[in-house]
């Protein structure tokens, strides 16, 4: 299972940066594939796996992960910026780029490829109480105050996440979806959800850029050292000390050694903040991620057994 998803994952970025360099596809295909994954893969993978959840105190672990991260991220973000003198515009990226995994786009394909279709399950709590809830709120206010905005009202986000389509599937996944619909509709929610590889792969393919300038060398290995390896490492004990079962350990910790959130490199570079370390956090955090999250993997593997 996991050569398979690793052989179409690496086929598909190929096939994206080889496409990206032509004139086949219009030049905001890479944000259409990822309205698509946004509206209709993601909601359709959300309400597979929430209905199959079983309440236990451990999952409010997983939930509370991506925060603690986050917290961890600030304090090694500010000492990292003021050691090496980074500008406020890499500080924000780092702490938005760092502190924001992919958590969905990502992990759930990854979670499926390297642990199996019931460690999904937790990548979705992971997700949707985590790192989403974190892009809404914090990830706002990072960009409104780095960028020269007016800090996001409580009304601001709440719209932001109402707005937010797998929300609507998380409430109807977690109310009214059975945990074992009927078969026809099982079977196309799984055929929408297994689209999400490919289609993301895809889009990174089209938009990933992995040229930097010289000066931003620094702010690009702190952060994907941070991101790739030190959030993971801080993520392990953590599960720990939460009492998490194997399974869900081993998709706490991995969901935090994902690269960096699409959506919040494209927020900050929708604010005019580092767009060109924005991208390539994304791009090179993609690349890197197919050695380290197989490492993790059997690392965990050795913990746990």
């Amino acid at each position: 299972m996991a050569f398979d998803a690793f052989a179409l994952i690496l086929a598909m970025l190929a096939l994206g940066m080889a496409m990206g360099r032509t004139s086949l596809l219009p030049h905001n295909a890479s944000e259409v594939l990822n309205l698509v994954v946004l509206y209709v893969c993601l909601p359709a993978a959300v309400l597979i796996y929430v209905p199959q959840l079983h309440l236990q105190w451990s999952l409010l672990g997983v939930a509370l992960t991506p925060w603690i991260l986050m917290g961890a991220t600030w304090a090694l973000v500010t000492a990292a910026a003021r050691l090496w003198k980074f500008g406020r515009e890499q500080y924000a990226v780092l702490l938005l780029c760092v502190g924001l995994c992919n958590s969905s786009f990502l992990g759930y394909p990854m979670m499926r490829a390297l642990l199996g279709e019931d460690a999904v399950q937790y990548a979705v709590v992971y997700d949707q109480f985590g790192t989403f809830m974190l892009l809404s709120t914090v990830g706002l206010y990072i960009c409104a105050r780095y960028s020269g905005d007016a800090p996001p009202g409580p009304r601001q986000v709440a719209l932001r996440i109402a707005r937010f389509p797998p929300v609507w599937a998380l409430l109807l996944g977690l109310t009214l979806m059975p945990e074992q619909p009927p078969h026809w509709i099982a079977s196309g929610l799984q055929r929408l959800a297994d689209a999400m590889l490919p289609l993301v792969m895809l889009a990174v393919g089209l938009s990933i850029r992995l040229r930097l300038p010289r000066e931003e060398l620094g702010p690009l290995a702190t952060g994907l050292a941070l991101k790739l390896l030190v959030m993971p490492a801080i993520a392990l004990p953590l599960s720990l000390l939460f009492g998490m079962p194997p399974l869900m350990l081993q998709a706490n910790v991995l969901e935090s050694a994902m690269p960096t959130m699409v959506s919040a490199a494209a927020l900050a570079m929708a604010h005019g903040l580092a767009p060109r370390l924005c991208a390539a956090l994304v791009g090179y955090g993609i690349v890197l991620c197919l050695l380290t999250l197989p490492a993790w993997a059997w690392l965990l593997g050795r913990v746990v057994a």
